[in-house]
């Protein structure tokens, strides 16, 4: 039964509205005329810009108070436990209740054309880069990200087209929930395992996802995923393939150089065609792989190759992406989400390319299960630092039944890599470290999905 009609404004309570992508589906409906409650813990910038287009957040423990009785939807998230006293009043008391990726579909529902960006690395640049395309190609979308696009001023951008880019998470099956037109997967790698258990388990809720796509729709997917024309055989709709390393892709990336900040610029094929250089404004060897991505879903789609090198050639990146923020005492300071060992690796990789004298990072892992399933992958890609500091574990929605520790990683860093790491309790102390032993030239890196970013963002006073 479908509960959010954009053409019919009713009362919408979000349970945890600060989080980056409830926030924006709430600043959506706050702009179609929808009355707007939310909760969260505490008062942020999302929240207060939510306040002054008008919605009503209550702060601290979320309780059955928050919740009107004339509340026509509750929307809910996967970190929302059943327990939750304002999910239960909810329930009690016949207001209907959806997860946010149910919510995500309905709304998709009012577009013509729905672009899907999934994959286990790079769904959030993917789904930046193609919206600023299709803005420069003057098609007015809307917007959903899971990052902040400075160009578009956050996560949610409401256009008067009638496309729609969102970014589309496959933790908890979320993205099942989808009406996708077109999709871009970017890649497939075991993730989220405390809730898929095993990668193949994973790797068929992309499957599902794909096959969501109509006869008449686009599947753009990365030939680093394995076995892809095989796992992709019954989706209904025509393949397009893209690649930096395999030349057979049906769009290609290849004779990549950079520039002294490390930003890559390289030849985009359409099969034997040149089609021409793109320069980019944003670090690494992935980067071209993600702008690959979102080229080939542009032009696929009928956008000319020129709009498309002008878009990504003035595309600076998404918040927490390789993240400059400031300098202090000759030491840049870079923040970056990464938080899987393939990302870790990648930015790390790309930073090698950026000036530094040495380079220096902050990593605090994210979640029990996911440091326990890939501690020694973690250490390996970490172990690319000069210098490597280690903060506690964020636990986010987890206790800590497995028994695994920062310490851990820094064993392993020591023992197997002979690194320089060091491990520190709070936050307090770290800096009081990096004080220390960071000197002009060098570039520190916070590092994870926590918030860990908070420690550069102390050091520059900010």
């Amino acid at each position: 039964m479908k509960t959010i009609d954009l053409n019919n404004p009713a009362k919408v309570h979000f349970t945890g509205i600060g989080g980056i992508s409830m926030s924006g589906f709430a600043e959506l409906l706050l702009s179609k005329g929808f009355t707007v409650t939310g909760s969260d813990r505490k008062s942020s910038d999302i929240t207060k810009a939510l306040e002054d287009k008008g919605a009503v957040i209550f702060y601290g423990e979320q309780r059955a108070g928050n919740v009107a009785h004339d509340t026509d939807v509750l929307v809910f998230t996967a970190a929302v436990h059943p327990d939750n006293p304002e999910l239960v009043f909810a329930r009690e008391h016949g207001i209907p209740c959806i997860e946010r990726g149910k919510l995500a579909g309905e709304i998709m529902l009012h577009y013509n054309r729905n672009f899907s960006v999934a994959g286990t690395h790079g769904k959030t640049t993917v789904t930046s880069m193609l919206s600023m395309i299709l803005i420069e190609a003057g098609l007015d979308p809307t917007v959903s990200v899971g990052g902040v696009i400075p160009s578009i001023g956050g996560n949610m951008r409401i256009g008067s087209g009638t496309d729609m880019v969102i970014e589309s998470c496959e933790y908890t099956d979320s993205f099942l929930n989808f009406h996708p037109t077109h999709a871009i997967i970017t890649n497939i790698e075991a993730e989220h395992l405390d809730y898929f258990k095993t990668f193949e388990r994973m790797q068929q809720s992309f499957v599902m996802f794909a096959e969501l796509l109509p006869e008449d729709g686009l599947l753009v997917y990365n030939t680093c995923i394995s076995d892809a024309k095989k796992i992709f055989a019954n989706v209904k709709c025509p393949l397009i393939s893209y690649s930096i390393t395999d030349r057979d892709a049906d769009f290609f990336g290849t004779q990549i150089s950079y520039d002294n900040m490390g930003h890559p610029s390289f030849d985009l094929y359409h099969g034997s065609e040149k089609l021409g250089r793109i320069d980019l404004k944003v670090v690494g060897e992935h980067n071209v792989a993600n702008a690959c991505g979102a080229a080939a879903m542009a032009i696929s789609a009928g956008i000319p190759f020129e709009t498309i090198e002008k878009a990504l050639g003035s595309f600076f990146g998404t918040g927490r992406r390789f993240e400059k923020k400031g300098e202090v005492g000759g030491v840049t300071i870079i923040d970056d989400y990464a938080h899987h060992p393939t990302e870790i690796e990648a930015t790390l990789k790309a930073a090698l390319r950026y000036p530094h004298k040495k380079l220096c990072v902050v990593f605090q892992p994210h979640t029990y299960s996911r440091t326990a399933a890939f501690l020694d992958r973690i250490a390996e890609a970490l172990s690319i630092a000069d210098l490597i500091v280690l903060a506690d574990i964020y636990a986010a929605r987890e206790t800590n039944t497995f028994g695994v520790s920062s310490k851990d990683i820094q064993k392993i860093l020591q023992e197997k890599f002979g690194k320089e790491t060091y491990y520190f309790s709070s936050f307090d102390e770290i800096e009081t470290f990096l004080l220390e032993n960071c000197s002009t030239g060098d570039l520190l890196i916070t590092m994870g999905a926590g918030d860990v970013v908070k420690i550069g963002e102390s050091l520059l006073g900010q």
